[in-house]
């Protein structure tokens, strides 16, 4: 349990209206999400790709978790800015140097929001002929209309709050956090 002292040193003076997510919660579901996409892919060659910047601390401790071999590489998009709602034009900045085709790929999103940058990637990685093209996703907040592909593996349904923390930012900030919290206003 993380005491009220180290929260107030991690956040800089910042406030959280709560912790949404404990770091053993956590550590703890990633564990059997790595064991449940490892039973999903006995063979093939599989491909982890995270969306940074988000996922990488979840990314990281995920294929750590997972009882196989894989490859891992990242694509990077833009859709928020500074602003906590995404503005909608999802923009590519940096492209994956593996190879794609033939390969089961599993694009590893640290939460899924309006599904608007989802739903191009899904676009822009299915046209690259994979073996298999699946979504795993740490935090879910069921918003998400019309998502052409729902996560194949998720960690947590998330509340309708602005989150900061395991990697989630706003502004750059707070991705360093252990645990997962709703930002106050």
């Amino acid at each position: 349990m993380l005491q009220p002292a180290s929260v107030a040193q991690l956040m800089g003076g910042r406030k959280i209206a709560r912790i949404v997510l404990e770091p053993e919660a956590i550590r703890a579901r990633v564990r059997e999400m790595g064991r449940e996409i490892g039973a999903a892919y006995p063979e093939g060659d599989l491909l982890v790709l995270g969306l940074l910047k988000g996922s990488f601390i979840f990314l990281g401790d995920l294929v750590r978790e997972i009882p196989r071999p894989l490859q891992v590489d990242f694509i990077v998009v833009s859709s928020y800015g500074s602003d906590t709602v995404s503005s909608g034009h999802v923009r590519l900045v940096y492209d994956p140097e593996t190879g794609l085709e033939g390969k089961h790929i599993l694009l590893v999103e640290d939460i899924i929001d309006s599904g608007r940058t989802l739903n191009r990637l899904v676009e822009l990685l299915g046209a690259r002929r994979p073996r298999s093209l699946a979504i795993c996703a740490l935090l879910d907040k069921q918003l998400a209309e019309g998502l052409q592909l729902k996560p194949r593996c998720l960690g947590f349904e998330a509340p309708h709050e602005f989150l900061v923390g395991y990697g989630l930012d706003h502004a750059e900030d707070f991705r360093h956090l252990p645990f997962v919290a709703s930002l106050a206003e």
